[in-house]
């Protein structure tokens, strides 16, 4: 085959449909989850400080470092298997090691990540996930599901409890989504004998996002929260000015101006909470396809994953909905006020401009009248000193005819007259 020259973009989205692998976790094993992201500005963070972090556990155990700009890494730390991923907005660190706790859900697992790198971490918790991997107690070779309900009605609160099947029988899975006392969520997978390490970590990597992105989402709700104060009170601002609106041209340009100030305060608003509430959008789907990609079935009456979210997650992601759409809705009836006060406005300028040209056309009248007026004015005073002027000239040649300067005068005044004001005619008529 002849040499092809490649895209630029081949290997590395051709590499990315094989980034982040789940981990092979094999039975029985502990694993713990932590989910870090920094308070503020999360998407615009600096990334180096992200790696370092990493860098520092990694030197710790004399782990190798990842590549540069990598955005996930995998490394064996001491005796458990480390994963690193680095999102959009936060950094997940996964470690699991073979054997089980003495104590279920013992807080001692987390020691994996000593005390003092986890106070530098360059960010706060979003979540913490403590899993205890056992195998599937069995009875006749099916579940034995009285000796798994003594395990999950000791180690989570009954109201809340999720506990399903997954894969098709391969697994059950059980969490009540709660925050324990040392601070992390607890979950259990019970997996039977011939289901394969590889099949285990994609469980528990599964798991971990639904929980991860389902606490991400959260914040949606947070900030709707905080939006839905403030939009109330530009609400009824805005009906306010609305209702004013009724007041006629004399307050039209005020109440503009007030709208205005709302407008760009409902602006305010959607520029601070689109980027969240299209994230949390995003996260919900996640979440949801996710609860799908396990196959989830009942287990012995409990609730499921997909019960569970919708009963006490989904009511938090439709509030999340309402407040974008009541933003939208906000702005756009603050739109269409502005648009009909403008029209009031320019109607209200469009009566006052005529008003103002019947005003110059009255002065243009009065200017043409005055100007007649002076032009009668100017015809006197022309022939005035024009007849004199003629008198002089024609005075010494009637002298022989026995006439004075004041006959000459006399006939000559209507000949000026005429004159001059058939000049000044033709001369206006030139200029019109």
């Amino acid at each position: 085959m002849p040499p092809l020259q490649d895209h630029p973009l081949r290997y590395a989205l051709t590499n990315e449909l094989h980034a982040r692998p789940s981990p092979v976790i094999a039975v029985p094993s502990t694993a713990v989850f932590l989910a870090l992201k920094p308070a503020q500005d999360a998407v615009a963070r600096d990334r180096g400080s992200d790696r370092a972090h990493l860098v520092d556990l990694l030197d710790r155990h004399g782990a190798p470092h990842p590549a540069p700009e990598a955005t996930h890494h995998a490394a064996e730390a001491g005796r458990h298997g480390l994963k690193w991923e680095n999102h959009t907005e936060f950094t997940t660190w996964m470690a699991h090691a073979e054997g089980l706790t003495e104590r279920p859900f013992d807080p001692a697992a987390f020691d994996v990540f000593p005390a003092d790198w986890l106070a530098a971490a360059p960010g706060v918790r979003v979540t913490s996930i403590l899993f205890r991997i056992e195998e599937m107690p069995l009875s006749g070779g099916a579940c034995d599901g009285q000796a798994l309900h003594r395990k999950l009605d000791e180690w989570f609160v009954a109201e809340s409890l999720a506990a399903v099947a997954v894969l098709d029988g391969a697994a059950v899975v059980a969490s009540d989504f709660r925050i324990d006392p040392a601070g992390h969520v607890r979950m259990a997978v019970f997996v039977r004998p011939e289901t394969g390490a590889r099949r285990i970590g994609r469980v528990v990597q599964r798991l971990c996002e639904i929980e991860m992105y389902r606490a991400m989402s959260m914040l949606g709700l947070a900030r709707a929260r905080t939006v839905s104060a403030e939009m109330g009170a530009l609400d009824r601002r805005l009906a306010d000015l609305q209702a004013q609106m009724a007041g006629g041209a004399s307050q039209a340009e005020q109440v503009l101006d007030a709208l205005m100030t709302v407008s760009a305060e409902l602006e305010r608003l959607d520029m601070a909470s689109s980027f969240r509430f299209g994230a949390t959008r995003a996260y919900e789907a996640i979440v949801h396809d996710r609860i799908a990609v396990l196959r989830e079935a009942r287990f012995e009456g409990r609730q499921t994953l997909a019960e569970f979210m919708r009963r006490r997650w989904d009511p938090a992601m439709r509030t999340v909905k309402a407040a974008e759409a009541r933003l939208a809705l906000l702005s756009e009836r603050a739109m269409r006020a502005g648009r009909l006060l403008s029209t009031q406005v320019e109607v209200a300028r469009s009566a006052q401009n005529q008003e103002v040209l019947r005003s110059m056309d009255r002065r243009a009248d009065l200017a043409l009248r005055l100007q007649h007026t002076v032009e009668g004015l100017s015809v006197v005073a022309i022939s005035y000193y024009a007849v004199g002027l003629a008198s002089n000239v024609a005075a010494p040649l009637v002298e022989p005819f026995g006439m004075g300067k004041t006959g000459v005068a006399a006939l000559l005044t209507p000949l000026v007259v005429l004159g001059v004001w058939l000049a000044l005619r033709r001369i206006r008529a030139r200029l019109h």
